[in-house]
């Protein structure tokens, strides 16, 4: 009998046994609880404040988780800055347009002065995505924390790991599927859209030489003047808003545009054509709340793609640098 119970006992406990071993332990609620209970306080009350100055940070948060995310982990290597040749993440042409990371530096000093080496940066990129999404107008929700960063970069992989805007929806699926998000969690992402702008260099090719049949006429000629030339400059500022309702509102208005034949780039486009994605397309563009619970819950499944926890990688004291031991 004892024997019985001894076996069912470690049968019980292999499982966190192994975890142990492998240094590897699961994302949790308030993981800083103990170690740093202002630690989640302390990045909203900074996502507001860099908001109620720079209006656009708070789309950067977002856009940030997801290029995190998506290229091996969520465990901020988009942060780190080229060193000893080994390309930042940043220098992808993926990456193109993406900016306000020196804040993320603000917030990690704020962490810092109150927690020292203890909140990472991949916590960072992920509470700041949360909070700037409120501040977008959009839903609040609960995310789990204990990422750890990692000591490399892998711009080698973010080309393959990233989806292009010109790229076929079935392959923008197939993306996101290998990192466990579902066709209406990927259809409610691409709802980020809604906020934020494309620049000129993106969408050019959709207007000239000659225009898509795709795109609404009139929606054409407004695109035509924001980007009056098919070979725009990348360096300038030329660009149209995702939305020209809404432009700074995570709703539903970005599939209203959809089905009205004025979506920006190739991949929101193809969301209304393809037989998989036009059924959620036509549900979001009807219910708000809807379009909001399934883009909450495609936010965490993100944020929580193959996470370092444990005693894998690091806690940076500076997110565009490894630790020098």
């Amino acid at each position: 009998m004892a024997r019985t119970i001894s076996s069912a006992l470690i049968f019980l406990l292999l499982p966190l046994l192994l975890q142990f071993y492998s240094g590897k332990s699961e994302l949790q609620f308030n993981y800083y609880a103990q170690s740093c209970p202002r630690a989640e306080e302390i990045i909203k009350e900074q996502v507001v404040k860099l908001y109620s100055k720079h209006g656009n940070t708070a789309v950067s948060w977002v856009r940030n988780l997801f290029h995190d995310c998506m290229v091996k982990s969520c465990d901020a290597s988009l942060l780190l800055e080229t060193v000893n040749g080994i390309e930042s993440e940043k220098a992808s042409p993926r990456s193109f347009g993406m900016r306000n990371f020196k804040y993320v530096n603000t917030i990690k000093a704020a962490v810092e002065s109150e927690c020292p080496m203890t909140v990472s940066c991949a916590d960072i990129v992920a509470l700041s995505a949360r909070d700037g999404v409120v501040m977008l107008g959009g839903p609040r929700f609960e995310m789990k924390t204990g990422r750890r960063d990692s000591t490399e970069s892998y711009g080698a992989a973010v080309e393959d790991s990233i989806p292009n805007h010109n790229d076929s929806i079935s392959l923008v699926l197939s993306r996101f599927q290998s990192i466990g998000v579902d066709v209406e969690g990927t259809v409610a992402l691409l709802g980020s859209h809604s906020v934020g702008r494309v620049h000129c260099v993106n969408l050019v090719h959709r207007i000239y030489p000659t225009v898509d049949p795709t795109i609404d006429p009139d929606y054409a000629e407004y695109l035509k003047r924001r980007c009056p030339t098919p070979d725009p400059d990348p360096q300038a500022v030329l660009y149209s808003r995702n939305d020209r309702e809404t432009p700074m509102i995570l709703d539903n208005n970005y599939y209203k545009n959809l089905l009205g034949h004025k979506g920006l780039l190739m991949v929101d486009q193809q969301l209304t054509s393809d037989p998989l994605t036009s059924p959620y397309v036509e549900k979001m563009a009807a219910d708000n709340g809807y379009f909001h619970d399934q883009f909450s819950r495609a936010v965490v499944l993100l944020s929580e793609n193959n996470p370092l926890t444990g005693d894998q990688g690091e806690i940076r004291k500076d997110c565009r640098f490894v630790n020098s031991n």
